[in-house]
């Protein structure tokens, strides 16, 4: 993985990359990872170099990338689980993990609605990565505030505008 460029940002972003490039680095079988919003956007990724095709408009014919996919899967399982929940009356959901032939799925809640997604290999040990995951929840989720994740989101659009040059 390419560290993403920090440069400009407050040091709780910093800080946020940081956490996402040790999760990634420090266990093994993570393949990507997301932090999505409450409202389905893309705020920091795992895979860098495809951080401005998901900051980009959908080009016409294909999906924009890895990082964007994984947004979008994030979301989408995050709203159907919630909705379970509430269908059910068992309160918030706190994660969710998908165990595939190929590979596994993990979603889990950070604060105000945001998730943190991770696409993990076939192999990965899924209670080494969840355990993993709720580190990075417990250190990420008092500092990903409304601001924080307006600045993520404008760091993702400049980086979007710089690319297209």
């Amino acid at each position: 993985m390419t560290a993403p460029s920090t440069f400009g940002l407050s040091s709780e972003a910093r800080n946020l990359h940081w956490l996402l490039t040790n999760l990634v680095e420090e266990v093994p079988g993570i393949q990507s990872v997301a932090v999505v919003s409450s409202d389905g956007l893309l705020l920091l990724s795992s895979d860098p170099g495809r951080n401005a095709e998901a900051a980009a408009p959908r080009a016409p014919g294909g999906p924009r990338g890895s990082a964007a996919d994984l947004a979008t899967i994030v979301s989408g399982i995050g709203s159907l689980t919630i909705g379970a929940a509430k269908l059910m009356d068992s309160g918030r959901v706190k994660h969710t993990m998908v165990a595939m032939d190929e590979g596994s799925l993990f979603v889990m809640s950070i604060s105000d609605g945001s998730l943190l997604g991770v696409h993990g290999s076939a192999d990965c040990d899924m209670s080494v990565v969840a355990y993993h995951m709720a580190l990075f929840v417990g250190r990420a989720g008092h500092v990903l505030t409304p601001e924080l994740r307006t600045e993520l989101r404008k760091s993702l659009e400049q980086e979007s505008a710089g690319s297209a040059r």
